[in-house]
């Protein structure tokens, strides 16, 4: 079993404005106290084809993370269209959130992006040059994929071993995802399974912040 485990992400301000800031309220348990901070990212997937297009819109280290139920919003800025092919910005894509410890990614969830004109006019004749205020994005929350990864944690020997698995229910538009050109990846097993939204019980009993890191970080009674 991992150390740290996410119970629930809430995919706030949704849908949008393509150019609005993207919003997740995340929910994750500790179940031993850590010796490091954990870093998050959110990724913005800008092409099915290749990693070049991806863009890490923010990064943050988050801790101390005390032992229990811990919570916190991680907001970040849209991405560059400049940087986006311009075939890739309308329709779908992916916009993931990854989970690493002492540089060792251990957990990535992602979700499928509908980038799409609310405009009927707009979605039968889209213009040449996209319109980005009148562009909105959709995020499918309803159907993150979660993709866990066995790590070392503060033992040097306390490697978390986990059953591979795939349950491929998106079916042929994951695997064009999932068929792009990775270099250096993670090795070893991994476990991919879909994590339905998750209710929280419990309130917060203290709250810890860092003005660096703009993260609010709540420790939950169970």
């Amino acid at each position: 079993m991992s150390v740290v485990n996410i119970t629930n992400i809430k995919v706030l301000n949704n849908p949008t404005l393509f150019t609005a800031d993207y919003q997740f309220e995340i929910t994750f348990e500790c179940i031993s106290e850590l010796a490091d901070d954990l870093e998050w990212k959110i990724i913005y997937v800008g092409s099915s084809e290749s990693k070049e297009y991806d863009q890490v819109l923010d990064s943050i280290m988050v801790g101390p993370v005390p032992p229990g139920v811990n919570q916190f919003i991680f907001q970040a800025p849209a991405p560059n269209p400049d940087r986006i092919p311009p075939s890739d910005l309308l329709d779908v894509t992916v916009i993931i959130i990854t989970c690493s410890y002492r540089e060792q990614e251990f957990v990535r969830v992602g979700y499928y992006v509908n980038n799409e004109y609310i405009e009927e006019e707009l979605r039968e004749n889209p213009p040449d040059k996209v319109i980005f205020d009148k562009l909105y994005r959709n995020i499918l929350a309803d159907k993150p994929r979660v993709t866990r990864m066995p790590i070392k944690w503060d033992s040097e020997d306390e490697t978390v071993k986990i059953k591979q698995e795939s349950d491929d229910v998106i079916g042929e538009t994951q695997a064009h995802f999932l068929n792009r050109s990775q270099s250096g990846d993670s090795q070893g097993q991994i476990e991919q399974i879909f994590m339905p939204p998750l209710q929280n019980s419990g309130q917060p009993s203290s709250v810890n912040y860092d003005p660096m890191s703009s993260v609010k970080i709540e420790s939950m009674s169970t």
